[in-house]
């Protein structure tokens, strides 16, 4: 099969970190093709850069239809533009927050989130309310590190986010811990080790459930939230949109 793994960002060195992740985790014969969208923000921080996100993912998942994708993957803790997504494909479309949580809550009763910017948690705490989980979830733990900082010191990534996981642990009484940034899962392996909790990566959960639900050759449903969008004009920027999502 083909998972089309859609960093939603445009920093290609945080796309191939999120290959090599979800490589890790698929399949021998899963092929991964892991991209950017040729339009949208360099880091995903603020409701501006994931708004303006998710016309560069729709984009991604159009031309997807024509390359014979199975199943797609949004890598990015916000699932931006996740349910938008689902309307122009009948592929299942996974975002990696919503796998996180899922996979999370088959694991322990109680968990947190640790994740980057401060501000980014008031979006996280919406999202995570959205799925149903803000009794699952006791904590969304910020670092002062952004989303590009993670790239350029690593090491220092990794020494916050253990800091952050210890206090979860300790103080939320987190009995699992969840990465809340694509960029994070090479760091996720090392921090379970320390923490002695299940510490998952998003993008690793995605792959998995997208695989499984293609091996269940279940689709999207089409029957009415997510049947394709109407024929309509779009002008200015969006003007090729009209006709590319409604194809079917």
């Amino acid at each position: 099969m083909k998972i089309k793994v859609i960093n939603p960002n445009t920093t290609l060195e945080m796309t191939e970190g999120i290959e090599h992740a979800a490589k890790s985790a698929a399949r021998p014969d899963t092929q991964i093709l892991a991209v950017s969208p040729k339009m949208g923000p360099i880091s995903i921080e603020s409701y501006y850069d994931e708004y303006l996100s998710i016309p560069g993912v729709i984009e991604e998942i159009i031309k997807g239809e024509k390359e014979g994708v199975d199943a797609y993957v949004i890598a990015c803790y916000g699932d931006p533009g996740l349910q938008a997504a689902r309307e122009v494909t009948d592929k299942p479309v996974v975002g990696i927050a919503e796998a996180s949580l899922y996979l999370a809550s088959m694991l322990a009763a109680r968990f947190s989130v640790v994740t980057v910017l401060p501000r980014i948690k008031t979006m996280l705490e919406e999202l995570v309310d959205s799925y149903g989980m803000s009794r699952r979830v006791v904590n969304i733990r910020t670092t002062p590190l952004s989303v590009l900082d993670f790239e350029k010191d690593p090491e220092r990534g990794m020494k916050m986010l253990e800091e952050e996981g210890e206090k979860a642990v300790s103080e939320d009484n987190a009995e699992a811990i969840l990465l809340g940034c694509a960029g994070m899962a090479d760091f996720a392996d090392k921090l379970e080790e320390k923490l002695g909790v299940p510490v998952i990566d998003g993008v690793v959960a995605g792959v998995k459930f997208a695989e499984s639900i293609v091996d269940l050759g279940k689709k999207t449903s089409k029957l009415k939230t997510y049947k394709y969008p109407e024929k309509k004009e779009y002008t200015g920027l969006l003007d090729t949109f009209g006709d590319q999502a409604a194809v079917k």
